[in-house]
């Protein structure tokens, strides 16, 4: 019978676990653990191949073990290994786990026989401090005790050494099993308290009379305070200091400062940075304060986070009677904390603002501050700990694991919630370990490949076993936990349950629910149910801001009841509310400044493209304040400050960030004016060309420095010079909210220059450009339409001054010259775009005027616009641009008049078409009744057009039929609140029918 040799060759290495199976043979050849290519010398050496195959990166794990078999202690490796299964165990999963602790033991030959028998770990702490001569049960005051006898480089060596045995053996236990998260960030925080101690006792030492006559203590902060250490967190501290006998506060506090950062340096050097940013004042505050300085400020300016911090704060070295009198005295505040005005929402606000502040691209990676990671577990803990702390001692552990536990004891967190709480919890704490392992390096990201994730998902047993797609599983479950933490989060964090569901107070609202449904109905609200429940969220609990509310809500419903949409309002009401509840102006401005709130309940109620924009700028309701603040911005006030944001950002990205950012909230400013009644079609038009005029100067400059970078010269050495040319409306300065900008590119070589290098530079540069500013994202984009070009999209999409010279003088069309009626350089070149005028001036303004054959075909196409152009089911009386009467129609008319006459009257060189309508009355070209008609037609149009985009939020040509849009789109045009959808109409026809009739007696019978 033939031997079975599937359980003693490892030749299938790659099911085993390894990556580069002929290389682990290799490896394992020289071991001595196999021979002849693979097959194992004895079991012995399969149980050893076996224990370094289950490892999370066994690959590493066995070259660890070949270069640590190399070293002069390592002799005795190989026979150890082969004898005790437990030691192979221990040290594998280290190998396999970390590449640091692997180059550490290799570097410190002898430190593996540490894993042979674990030792008392109380042992190992105690060694920190006895590597130097101190003594951690007598640790030095200030007023006695014992100095350390070493210091100096030889301390931090020899206390690196001790420290990161104690490491490797936490690791060790880690790995293999013997150690739940809790125990080993307990052991890795007294690891922190051991190191702390021992640094104060060197650094005493070292600073002999400059560390006298202080008593310091040290309290530890964040995790290492809630003994919830990672093995790379940053040891948040605090320091309070006292003086000692004849020794002036100020000396005693200038001492205490230099042995605290002498403490400081010594911990960064063995281990990891102390870090004492959560004191008073943060880093621009003192290092250490005495118990009345700590006492005075949080009494007098501490905020709200700061409070929260105190709920981990325990003394971890240092003067031992002073710590303690900390924690009484100082830390013990935060159980009163919740008392403080807007407690909830300041909470809330900061982790929002964290959540603000990170990388979208990152979020999902993020362990630590991504949705449904550690922090969402923390901040919801913590808050309803301080919540009911004050009255419940029993929920107030400091570590979050024990206080899950007491606030389901206690009935706060369901026991289901809380299982699901604590499970995702360690599930993330022990990732987060796993990945801090691998370089000892402080990190909460994980790896964005399956062959970076391989490792850290085996070392929580995925595919040990050989299922493979370890970094799938593993990410499947992180995303499982991600979103039940997120709604436990959400849960427990976000409702207003927390401070208990308050009652609107007043008369007019001590209703039953029934009575307050027909009361909101009847004042208009058509959803009242959704209203109630809106209001009951902003005004459930008893902090300020819920008071506040309480006061402002029975005058603003009746504010919104009296807009054009009440629910949408209260809607978008509620919705600004949540973003700047917490913000301490923002209620004050609303109850203190009664135009503010009238004008903001005008804007959510009327407008819900006011309401997304504020929804993503709610810090533009200060512009409410002052009528001055809601005046449109100069195309050069809004270039500079444009210009400003760009060049201080790092990427192009981030410049169109910031420009269009910017434009947002000019969009604001030009919308709330004209809302609200202080800007007219004109001027909003006017604003809306200035703001796109400033953004795409900006947007070519952005485009610009990044091409000139990847050409590898400055904008200055530029090839060519670009200009870009307006057209349409907005060449005519006639923007509505929903009009892309229509452009053409032109451009000329600048002497010396290769010209065909310079069109491709110049084509590339208006290309990016258009991308950048149209890439769709979170503030509104600027589309650029460039084709009323030469050939349309057929031709190019920039072309030389000269190329332009050459098409219009041999293929250009009487349509092509209309169109250049509105041409008006708005960016780039000024030379180059009062050259491209004095190029198309002749076109447009011809002299002569145009011939009868140029006549009919303008009248064709017009009449080809007509018959064709007019969407599908759009109905031609309220078609506010093809329709009759409509812009079309307006602009067409004035546009033939300026084809006809422009050259012999210069008051029709403009690309207004109101300007142009006032440049033919003076020339007695029309009867000014008729012109007022066409005025008339085009302000009203031009105006319900902006309105359907302010009420939707989305451009319209077709005037709403439903009634409540009409009416709505009334309200903005000023009609009274009284007037309904059918006298609106009404007006509209009786206007429209007026100009169609004028346009078509001056377009087709002069």
């Amino acid at each position: 019978m033939a031997p079975d040799t599937r359980r003693r060759r490892p030749n299938n290495a790659s099911r085993l676990g390894f990556i580069d199976a002929e290389r682990t043979i290799r490896f394992l050849d020289e071991l001595g653990l196999t021979k002849d290519g693979g097959e194992y010398v004895d079991d012995a050496a399969r149980e050893v191949v076996t224990a370094l195959a289950a490892t999370g990166d066994p690959d590493e794990a066995v070259l660890s073990v070949l270069r640590l078999s190399e070293t002069a202690e390592g002799a005795a490796l190989i026979p150890a290994m082969r004898d005790n299964a437990g030691f192979t165990a221990r040290l594998g999963a280290v190998l396999g786990a970390s590449r640091a602790l692997g180059d550490w033991l290799i570097a410190n030959g002898d430190q593996w026989r540490l894993l042979l028998e674990i030792p008392d770990q109380d042992r190992l702490i105690e060694d920190i401090a006895r590597c130097v001569g101190a003594d951690l049960a007598d640790p030095y005051t200030g007023s006695g005790g014992t100095l350390a006898s070493t210091t100096g480089t030889e301390a931090v060596s020899l206390l690196r050494l001790a420290y990161k045995r104690c490491l490797l053996e936490v690791a060790a236990r880690d790995l293999v099993g013997e150690a739940s998260v809790e125990e080993v960030a307990d052991r890795l925080s007294v690891m922190a308290d051991a190191l702390v101690q021992t640094a104060l006792s060197v650094a005493a030492a070292e600073l002999a009379e400059r560390a006298e006559g202080v008593r310091l203590s040290v309290i530890a902060m964040g995790k290492c305070g809630a003994h919830e250490l990672n093995y790379l967190s940053d040891v948040d501290v605090i320091f309070v200091g006292e003086p000692i006998g004849s020794f002036s506060e100020t000396d005693a506090l200038r001492n205490a400062a230099h042995w605290a950062s002498e403490m400081m340096r010594i911990c960064g050097d063995v281990a990891w940075e102390v870090d004492a940013a959560l004191r008073p004042e943060g880093k621009s505050g003192a290092l250490v304060r005495t118990m009345d300085g700590h006492r005075s400020y949080y009494q007098r300016w501490a905020r709200t986070w700061e409070f929260q911090a105190l709920l981990k704060a325990r003394p971890m070295a240092g003067d031992a009677a002073l710590g303690a009198q900390y924690t009484d005295e100082i830390a013990a505040q935060c159980w009163t904390a919740v008392e403080r005005d807007g407690f909830v929402e300041d909470v809330q606000a900061m982790r929002r603002r964290v959540e603000e502040n990170l990388n979208d691209n990152i979020a999902s990676r993020e362990l630590k501050l991504g949705p449904g990671g550690l922090r969402d577990i923390e901040f919801s803990v913590q808050l309803l700990q301080m919540v009911h702390g004050r009255t419940d001692s029993a929920i107030r552990p400091a570590a979050t694991l024990e206080a899950i536990q007491a606030l389901s004891d206690r009935g706060y967190i369901g026991r289901t919630d809380a299982s699901s709480l604590s499970d995702s919890y360690r599930f993330l704490r022990i990732l987060e370990h796993r990945l801090m392992l691998q370089r000892l390096r402080r990190t909460h990201l994980l790896p964005d490949t399956a062959e970076d994730l391989r490792p850290i998902a085996r070392t929580l047993g995925y595919g040990v076993s050989g299922s493979g797609d370890e970094a799938k599983a593993l990410l499947k479950d992180r995303a499982n936990h991600a979103r039940e933490v997120r709604r436990l989060h959400e849960k427990v964090f976000y409702r207003p349950l927390l401070t208990a569901v308050a009652a609107l107070p007043g008369e007019a609202m001590r209703l039953t629910t029934e009575a307050a449904v027909d009361r909101l109905r009847a004042l208009g609200f058509e959803r009242p149910d959704g209203v109630l429940k809106h209001v009951e969220v902003l005004t459930a609990g008893t902090s300020r801001t819920a008071a506040m509310q309480r006061i402002l809500l029975p005058t603003m419903l009746a504010m919104f009841a009296d807009s054009a949409d009440p629910d949408a309002g209260i809607l978008a009401y509620r919705q600004v509310s949540e973003q700047l509840g917490h913000t301490p102006w923002y209620l004050r401005l609303l109850r203190d400044e009664g135009a503010v709130a009238e004008r903001l309940a005008h804007l959510l109620g009327s407008s819900r493209y006011i309401a997304s924009l504020f929804g993503r700028a709610p810090e533009a309701i200060q512009m409410l304040a002052e009528v001055s603040h809601l005046q449109p911005r100069m195309v050069a006030a809004l270039e500079i400050k444009m210009r400003g944001a760009a060049q201080r950002a790092t990427t192009s990205d981030d410049a169109i960030s910031a420009i269009r950012s910017l434009r947002r909230g000019e969009l604001v400013r030009i919308a709330a004016a004209d809302l609200l009644g202080y800007a007219d079609i004109d001027q909003v038009g006017n604003a809306l060309c200035a703001l796109n005029d400033a953004t795409v100067r900006a947007g070519l400059f952005v485009a610009m420095r990044e091409v000139a970078g990847d050409l590898g010269i400055s904008v200055d050495e530029y090839p060519c010079v670009v200009s870009v040319i307006g057209m349409g409306r907005y060449g005519g300065q006639e923007l509505s909210y929903g009009s892309d900008a229509d452009v053409i590119y032109v451009y000329d070589t600048v002497e010396g220059a290769d010209p065909v290098h310079a069109a491709k530079i110049a084509n590339r540069t208006v290309e990016l450009m258009g991308r950048m500013l149209g890439k769709p994202g979170p503030d509104p984009a600027l589309g650029l339409d460039a084709d009323l070009r030469p050939e349309g999209k057929q031709g190019a999409l920039v072309r030389s001054l000269s190329g332009y010279a050459e098409y219009y003088a041999r293929w250009s069309q009487i349509w092509e010259a209309q169109a250049l009626l509105r041409a008006r350089p708005v960016a780039g070149d000024d030379v180059l775009g009062a050259r491209f005028l004095q190029l198309i001036d002749p076109i447009r303004y011809p002299t002569g005027g145009i011939d009868d054959a140029q006549l009919r075909e303008i009248r064709r196409i017009k009449a080809r616009v007509d018959n064709e152009r007019l969407p599908r089911g759009a109905d031609p009386t309220t078609h506010l641009k093809l329709g009759r009467g409509g812009l079309a129609d307006i602009e067409w008319t004035v546009q033939l008049l300026q084809l006809q006459h422009a050259a012999v009257h210069h008051g029709l060189w403009t690309t207004g078409t109101l300007s142009a309508l006032d440049a033919a009355v003076q020339a007695e070209l029309i009867d000014p009744d008729d012109a007022d008609a066409l005025e008339e037609s085009w302000r009203l149009v031009s105006q319900c057009r902006d309105a359907n985009m302010l009420i939707k939020g989305k451009a319209s040509d077709q005037l709403p039929h439903h009634a409540r849009d009409l009416v709505a789109v009334a309200r903005i045009l000023g009609y009274p609140t009284d007037v309904g959808a059918g006298q609106f109409l009404d007006d509209y026809h009786r206007v429209t029918r007026h100009a169609r009739a004028v346009a078509e007696k001056l377009f087709y019978e002069t």
